[in-house]
């Protein structure tokens, strides 16, 4: 049997329909119901969501290689993308498009951003996932992740009701490096003069430590490029390129980068309101678009119809890719990492701004400090939460064979 045949054999038929009916619905609806940027945002999430799945395009694997073994094809992925993306985006946010109206991801530098980005590093070891992780996982019918997203959900809306006090703790306000250096060329190279060291040192640090470099999973030789692109699976880089794609279309239409946390605050804050607990007296969805969206559907929300079409999206390349399955039993301890890890994630993420997308991806490639914060903060909280998950023997200690 050929390759191409192979690959469609697996396809998983019914799921594939089930994703479809789901896109093409809530697409028509969205457009009806709002606007066509609706519509096309849900589509650009699907991209997001077939990109992330098809890929394999995590950042908790992909920093936990690296911690334990020095395996770096994850981390220099994310340079990648980081790169990628602060190329399409730095002339957007830089105003050299006038008419384009398009905002950076900025938020103040302060302990809010390095506390909130550490709990996240710990949290995204214990939960599994991180902000993008989560969601493209769930579209794979990990069962086991639900726990995590669900106390994901629980630990934005409590960070949403104790963010104030963490704005009143030091920080000193908002920067970016586009105003600081005078424009957004100069901004750039710099920029990505910074990542390309660090790509550099990254590759060296697995280099010495294993004599080799990790590939970026290289395409079977008897499978066609089409077939790879519709079953999977994708070269990281290729996950990166998707990514910083679908992030632009993102910046473009909804005028401000790909988010994830936020929606998972509103659905908490909606819920609570639900039972009768006056949410719209908290501080933070008191004015401003969270009253609006807190009083709105949860369709309208941006964040919210992208998080759900990355699910979907998910789901589609899962069962293209013939991945689609739903986790039987989940071990106590499985369970008690994803509640907590959860809790960190999503406590974590409302301190910081944003998750490892909204906060370190958005900040990063918008040009603003606190992007950079938040990814010197995460990495440490990444290497605790690393050596917790082998002080629970969930993994096997530092230096043990495979």
């Amino acid at each position: 049997m050929s390759e191409a045949a192979l690959s469609q054999s697996r396809v998983d038929k019914p799921v594939v329909l089930i994703a479809l009916f789901l896109i093409l619905a809530l697409s028509l609806f969205l457009q009806q119901a709002f606007d066509l940027k609706h519509a096309l945002l849900f589509l650009t999430g699907i991209g997001l969501g077939v990109s992330l799945m098809h890929a394999m395009f995590g950042f908790t694997g992909g920093w936990r290689s690296f911690i334990r073994s020095r395996r770096s094809a994850g981390v220099r992925s994310h340079i990648i993308l980081l790169m990628l993306s602060s190329l399409l985006f730095f002339p957007v946010v830089g105003g050299a498009f006038s008419e384009v109206n398009s905002h950076p991801a900025l938020a103040p530098v302060g302990v809010s951003v390095l506390v909130g980005a550490f709990l996240f590093g710990i949290g995204m070891q214990l939960g599994g996932g991180c902000g993008s992780g989560t969601l493209y996982t769930v579209g794979q019918g990990q069962t086991d992740m639900l726990i995590t997203i669900t106390f994901f959900v629980v630990g934005a809306t409590l960070g949403s009701y104790h963010l104030p006090w963490w704005l009143q703790q030091p920080n000193i306000g908002k920067v970016s490096v586009i105003s600081e250096l005078g424009g957004w060329l100069p901004a750039l190279l710099l920029q990505l003069a910074v990542l390309a060291i660090l790509y550099i040192v990254v590759r060296r640090m697995e280099l010495k430590r294993r004599n080799s470099v990790q590939d970026f999973k290289p395409r079977h030789p008897q499978q066609s490029l089409l077939d790879q692109f519709i079953f999977g699976p994708w070269p990281l880089w290729w996950g990166a390129i998707g990514l910083a794609v679908f992030g632009l279309a993102t910046l473009l239409l909804a005028g401000y980068p790909w988010s994830i946390t936020y929606a998972y605050g509103l659905w908490g804050a909606k819920i609570l309101s639900a039972t009768g607990v006056d949410v719209s007296s908290w501080t933070y969805w008191s004015a401003g678009y969270p009253a609006k969206s807190l009083n709105s559907s949860v369709l309208a929300d941006i964040t919210s119809i992208m998080d759900f079409g990355i699910i979907i999206g998910a789901m589609l390349a899962a069962a293209l890719a013939s991945k689609f399955a739903p986790a039987g039993k989940i071990i106590p301890k499985r369970v008690v990492t994803a509640v907590v890890g959860g809790l960190l994630l999503g406590y974590g993420a409302r301190l910081a701004f944003g998750c490892n997308i909204g906060g370190m991806l958005g900040g990063i490639a918008s040009g603003s400090l606190h992007g950079w914060l938040w990814l010197l903060a995460a990495f440490p909280g990444g290497i605790l939460g690393t050596y917790i998950r082998v002080w629970m023997k969930f993994d096997k200690p530092f230096g043990a064979k495979a």
